[in-house]
């Protein structure tokens, strides 16, 4: 199964017999815009106009707990998480496609939490609402509540030793920016730099200029050029496990299967015993 779908094929699966579930989980990382503006109000955006049939899932309250030392965007538990897929209608045998505001990010994260916990039918929109050419909506669809109960470990996990350890064994790559990987800047964690071993590779230049996800066999070879070629075991962090999960959903793409560190730097960062390595080198 396709890990993504075009918009004209979503519009046509949505005209069918047996429409997927469609969750909107706009979302932006940070809290405020530049000049002043109000943060970035994702149920708002939804409200304002959506694809029709779509429910708003909210990634800072739905697809995480409250941060804390284990990261900015920790799991959220799995009787939560199940509740809140039930009252989007999320079910065991329908499909399930997420979409977002055109980055990709938290529509990935949507699309690993239901891969994780054991979900066989879930694809992303390639490139979100921005490559939605059909009508919105605003009216708000009230579903009937699905039948999904989730099972944490369908999917590869990782915990901070066990990304230290991949980092060493397998192929450990860094999703953020290259100057955050480097520690020339860190905006938002105790510290800049990357866990030793690890290896830079910016989830933004997994996609085109519009969104896209770069065709499979451009990506197989961006990351086989990284080391991951799918011979060995790979694992992705970034930030927070929001741009990581959209990694590894293009190394899906690409046909290369990989675990998700969800802690990511925002967990590694906040215990000053763990090593840290700074400049371009993976050390």
């Amino acid at each position: 199964m396709n890990a993504v779908l075009s918009a004209s094929d979503l519009a046509a699966d949505l005209a069918g017999s047996r429409p997927p579930v469609l969750l909107d989980v706009r979302w932006q990382l940070s809290t405020a815009r530049a000049g002043g503006r109000p943060p970035f109000d994702g149920r708002a955006a939804y409200e304002a106009g959506h694809i029709p049939g779509a429910v708003f899932v909210d990634l800072d309250r739905e697809l995480a707990s409250s941060p804390g030392g284990n990261g900015r965007h920790p799991l959220p538990s799995i009787e939560d998480f199940g509740a809140a897929m039930r009252r989007a209608g999320v079910g065991a045998s329908r499909p399930v496609v997420v979409y977002d505001g055109g980055q990709g990010w938290a529509a990935a994260r949507a699309w690993w939490l239901l891969r994780w916990t054991g979900h066989p039918d879930v694809r992303v929109l390639d490139g979100g609402l921005a490559a939605w050419d059909g009508p919105l909506e605003t009216d708000v669809p009230a579903p009937a509540e699905g039948d999904f109960s989730p099972a944490s470990g369908a999917v590869p996990l990782l915990d901070a030793d066990g990304a230290a350890r991949l980092a060493r064994s397998g192929v450990l790559l860094d999703a953020r920016a290259g100057e955050r990987y480097r520690g020339e800047t860190e905006p938002i964690d105790p510290v800049g730099g990357h866990i030793p071993g690890a290896v830079s590779a910016p989830t933004t230049e997994n996609t085109a200029p519009d969104g896209r996800f770069l065709p499979p066999a451009e990506l197989r070879a961006r990351f086989a050029a990284l080391g991951a070629d799918g011979g060995g075991e790979v694992g992705v962090y970034c930030g927070s496990g929001v741009s990581a999960a959209h990694e590894v959903l293009a190394l899906a793409v690409a046909g290369v299967p990989a675990a998700l560190y969800v802690g990511s730097w925002s967990e590694w960062s906040s215990d000053p015993s763990r090593p840290v390595a700074v400049g371009p080198d993976p050390q």
